[in-house]
């Protein structure tokens, strides 16, 4: 069948975006499902920062690919061997396939596949190959889902199914924003009532860790951003107190407020500058965990001695550690009583066609989690 996608040729970090057009909106071919395969019809997809690296170079991706990875679909049509999933079922994805039989798999680490971390660097689905067709040439899947398009082919196990009583649209930052930002609460970093915490960063991951972090207990609940605006929605949002990354003193002012540091900080904004500031700022014995994705180049400069003499704990945080299958319905139920107004989220909305000046907002680091809405 005919589809529409936004398809990237070349990595380009050409701005303002909806000049240099890096997405082009393209008729593609998209084959039928194979067997462990379903065919989905988009219903909403999120713009996030490892599109944007995708697009700028940060992370290269085999090219040419159709880009996007967070969104909600409905079920159009099911291929062979697949039966926990039906038509007409409003399904999350989530950007890494688990296979269930690798060790990382059998160990309870779904997010660490193997195969489905081999298949998204290829630029393939987890059963293998492409089904996008562009030009009379393979075009690559994004993250095996694609979801900058009309219609995908996704593995069965990109899929998590979403309760009717759920509002699609918004559910479709549970399968990226939500996972990692409270899984990294909930599962990496299994923070306990009454613990001092930070968010450094707070686009869409951040601020879902907020909410994770404000459900869990956290006090007090520190916020960390260059944006005033990110700032002022955290307290909104539950945050006891904010700092300004640029302030020249923002490690010194978190240690005032927490004294001494916090217990747990959480970096989401892909920079070596913020991952300072996160352990910078955690105290003796915490714990810093690093959720986001920066350069492959970049390094960060650690202090060995106080690893070991301040008994310090350093961890990254793939997918929120999470089981989505598990994870994702108990975050939906969470939403659902009110404790993760993850509605808050949600910035503009945007068709298709106007992807890239999404991204240029994206870019800016003005907006929240926009979405794109077919």
């Amino acid at each position: 069948m005919q589809v529409r996608a936004a398809v990237l040729k070349e990595m380009n970090n050409n701005m303002p975006f909806s000049q240099s057009q890096p997405l082009k909106i393209e008729e593609v071919e998209l084959g039928e499902p194979g067997p462990g395969e379903v065919l989905v019809q988009m219903i909403a997809s999120g713009l996030c920062h490892s599109d944007l690296s995708v697009i700028t170079g940060v992370r290269p991706r085999p090219l040419p690919m159709a880009l996007g990875h967070e969104a909600s679909a409905k079920i159009v049509k099911v291929g062979a061997g697949v039966s926990k999933l039906k038509a007409g079922q409003n399904v999350a994805l989530v950007f890494v396939p688990s296979c269930g039989d690798c060790l990382p798999c059998m160990q309870g680490r779904p997010a660490l596949c193997e195969p489905g971390a081999e298949a998204n660097s290829k630029g393939e689905l987890l059963e293998g190959g492409s089904r996008l067709i562009s030009d009379g040439a393979s075009l690559h899947h994004h993250c095996g889902v694609s979801a900058f398009a009309d219609h995908a082919v996704v593995s069965a196990k990109s899929c998590v199914a979403l309760p009717d009583d759920v509002d699609p649209i918004e559910a479709a930052v549970f399968g990226c924003a939500v996972l990692t930002g409270v899984g990294a609460v909930v599962n990496t970093g299994q923070v306990p009532p009454g613990s001092s915490a930070m968010i450094v960063g707070l686009g869409g991951v951040g601020l879902s860790a907020l909410l994770g972090c404000r459900a869990s207990g956290a006090n007090p609940l520190i916020a960390v951003d260059v944006h005033q605006h990110k700032l002022d929605l955290a307290m909104e949002l539950g945050a006891t107190a904010t700092v300004n990354a640029k302030d020249s003193d923002a490690i010194e002012q978190v240690r005032e407020l927490t004294k001494g540091g916090v217990e747990f900080a959480f970096e989401f904004a892909g920079s070596v500058a913020a991952m300072q500031l996160a352990y910078g700022a955690t105290r003796r014995g915490g714990t810093t965990i690093t959720a986001s994705l920066p350069h492959p180049d970049a390094e960060w400069p650690l202090k060995q001695i106080s690893l070991v003499a301040e008994e310090r704990t350093v961890k990254g945080s793939y997918i929120g550690s999470c089981i989505p299958s598990r994870d994702l319905p108990r975050y939906l139920d969470l939403y659902k009583a009110g404790h993760l107004p993850i509605n808050r989220l949600i910035g503009r909305k945007y068709r298709l066609e106007e992807i890239n000046e999404g991204f240029d907002s994206l870019a800016s680091g003005n907006s929240l989690r926009d979405l794109i809405i077919f």
